[in-house]
């Protein structure tokens, strides 16, 4: 059974200007997770408010290291961050 998160980032006004600059560090970032299989999806909101990951994860706190360390988050493409735990319901594992 996978233990999923869902880290919700939350643009800064000036996300915008930042996003293209910041983005292949933040690819960079979690592309060891993806060739893990860790990240289950990955994408920003198509509406411009930010970005939805979600992650097996060992535990919350490991969450919260990773989020620590994107280049997202430390340049201030971010301005806030959610984690929160996640059930997959479908489609079925």
């Amino acid at each position: 059974m996978l233990t999923l998160f869902v880290i919700i980032g939350h643009d800064a006004p000036d996300a915008k200007e930042k996003r293209p600059q910041h983005r292949p560090a933040h690819l960079a970032h979690l592309d060891p997770l993806a060739q893990q299989r860790k990240i289950i999806l990955a994408g920003p909101f198509t509406d411009g408010s930010g970005s939805l990951i979600v992650i097996d994860a060992a535990s919350r706190e490991a969450v919260w290291e990773l989020v620590a360390r994107d280049p997202y988050v430390t340049n201030g493409v971010f301005n806030r961050v959610e984690v929160k735990p996640f059930l997959q319901v479908f489609p079925k594992s």
